[in-house]
């Protein structure tokens, strides 16, 4: 599998809604980050559903080399 584009190295603060799927961008190409708009159509790329089950915000990676997909981890600082 190819390698990630980094649409940019700080994560993002979304306040997600408890019972909703969240569907976060893992090939880097969206231009909805950090989630899906279907960019990666013709690739090996699958995006990671994320849901919650209470109101709270999540930092969503977004250099999209994170371990702890879809959350960032810090490895942003190490890039």
């Amino acid at each position: 599998m190819a390698d990630p584009e980094i649409p940019q190295k700080e994560p993002i603060a979304v306040d997600v809604m408890p019972g909703r799927k969240y569907w976060w961008c893992v090939c880097g190409k969206s231009k909805k980050q950090p989630f899906c708009d279907s960019a990666h159509k013709g690739t090996d790329f699958v995006p990671v559903m994320f849901e919650s089950d209470e109101a709270k915000t999540i930092w969503f990676c977004c250099c999209k080399q994170t371990g702890d997909k879809p959350f960032c981890d810090g490895t942003h600082n190490s890039l």
